[in-house]
Order: C-alpha cells, then sequence, then structure tokens
C-alpha cells in the first residue's frame, strides 16, 4: 500500500486523529471557516496540508489541539472525543499528547534555552512520567533532542532564547514540542522564516526526530517544496469535500 494508504480494517477509531463533517465558525461570522471537513491522521504518519492564506489551516491546527472547540460534528484525537471534553480537558489532553510548533514560537524570550525546553514536562505529569521511564535526566533528554535538531545547548550556553536567531529559536520550539514524546506533532508554517538550505535541514531534523519517537506529525504550509519530506500531502479544499 502507498504511503498515507488506509487498510480497509482501519476505521476512525484506529486513527489517533479522525475529524468527521468537522465544521467551525468564528462568532459572528456569515459563513464558516471550514465547512464538513473530513480528516484521519495515523500514528507515525506524517502529513502535510496545503492551503491559500486564509483558508482556515490555522483554525484546523487550534482545532486539533483543543484551543477551539468544533461548532458542529466530531474530532477524536487519541480516542478522546474532543467535542464532549471542557476547554480544562483539552488542555490536559494537549500538555500531554500534543506537541505544538506555533508560527511565532511562542517561546518565553527572558528565560533560558533550557528552561524553554522543559516548560512541556513542567506542566505534564504524563509527559514528565514518560520521561523518566526511559532513565534519562529532563536535561540530559533536551540536550540530546536539541543535537538531533542541530544545536548544541553547550555551544549555547545560557544565553536566553531572545538572543538567537530565528533559525535556532525555530529549532528550540520544535525541541520543545517533541520533549516528553508526544503522540501528535502539530506545525504551523514551520520553516516560513527560513531560507531554502535552512529549511531542508530543519525539516530533514524534525521528520527524524518524529519517526524516532514513532509521533504523527501534521504541518500546514503553502510551500509545495516541502512535500517531499512527507508521507502524504492533503488539501483543505480536497479534505472538506469529504475524502480524507
Amino acid at each position: 500500500m502507498g504511503a498515507g494508504s488506509q487498510h480497509p480494517s482501519e476505521g476512525p477509531a484506529r486513527a489517533l486523529v479522525c475529524c468527521e463533517a468537522l465544521s467551525f465558525c468564528w462568532p459572528g461570522a456569515s459563513a464558516p471557516t471550514l465547512s464538513h471537513l473530513s480528516l484521519r491522521l495515523q500514528a507515525g504518519e506524517a502529513v502535510l496540508l496545503r492551503g491559500e492564506s486564509g483558508q482556515g489551516k490555522s483554525t484546523l491546527l487550534s482545532l486539533l489541539a483543543g484551543i477551539l472547540s468544533p461548532s458542529s460534528g466530531s474530532l477524536t484525537v487519541g480516542g478522546k472525543d474532543f467535542h464532549a471534553l471542557s476547554q480544562r480537558q483539552r488542555d490536559r489532553v494537549r500538555g500531554a499528547d500534543i506537541g505544538v510548533i506555533f508560527q511565532q514560537f511562542n517561546l518565553l524570550p527572558f528565560l533560558s534555552i533550557l528552561d524553554n525546553l522543559l516548560l512541556p514536562i513542567g506542566f505534564s505529569a504524563e509527559r514528565r512520567a514518560r520521561l523518566a521511564a526511559t532513565g534519562t535526566p529532563p536535561e540530559v533528554a533536551a540536550e540530546e533532542l536539541l543535537c538531533t535538531l542541530g544545536l548544541s545547548l553547550k555551544a549555547l550556553g545560557n544565553r536566553s532564547v531572545g538572543a538567537l536567531s530565528v533559525g535556532q529559536q525555530q529549532r528550540v520550539a520544535a525541541a520543545r514540542a517533541l520533549l516528553g514524546s508526544p503522540s501528535l506533532i502539530l506545525a504551523d508554517e514551520p520553516t516560513s522564516a527560513l531560507d531554502p538550505k535552512n529549511r531542508d535541514a530543519f525539516l530533514r531534523a524534525l521528520k527524524g526526530a518524529q519517526t524516532a519517537r514513532g509521533a504523527a506529525l501534521l504541518c500546514v504550509s503553502h510551500d509545495p517544496a516541502l512535500e517531499p519530506y512527507f508521507d502524504r500531502t492533503v488539501t483543505l479544499d480536497r479534505l472538506q469535500g469529504g475524502r480524507p
């Protein structure tokens, strides 16, 4: 079977992420941003979601991360029905099982690189437990993960993330999302600020780290040059046509 194809016996219950007839409308808007969208994402799969600016790619990521709640339809992540969960419950799922690489990174500039990296496990007992089960101290795990993404914490020293280049901040944000082995990684235009050489290096490192941890990766971008790094590419138009 080709990359991204689904075995007949694999239904929505087996998918890590399953959206069925998912719709979202901003309050006061005359039309929904997303309408009757269907998507399935398997554990370990890397999918590139393409679409033009303003079509709702970031809105979909916010729904999958539990930041927004669907207007209608069904959305399950890791077997949990997000439509039935409270905001606090969705926040807990995100903290435990979802790593988000935001387009603006959302790093805390007044904290050191290491402190930024350790934030996810500070907020999630589940991530701390998974990391503890490996027998690797958090600081060591953070350093190793950053090295897989092409940066050395020792070489960078104790500087704040605000002193890093955009490309370096991007890698810190990716390492932070991956620390503690979440099952789902969501990346919003993660290469938008990089030149082609650094873009390709970053994608190779991100894909390698994601594959090593068996996580699913959904990356949104308008850039077709990213397609070779993913198992399959989908577009928002196609997803809203009812074909996952």
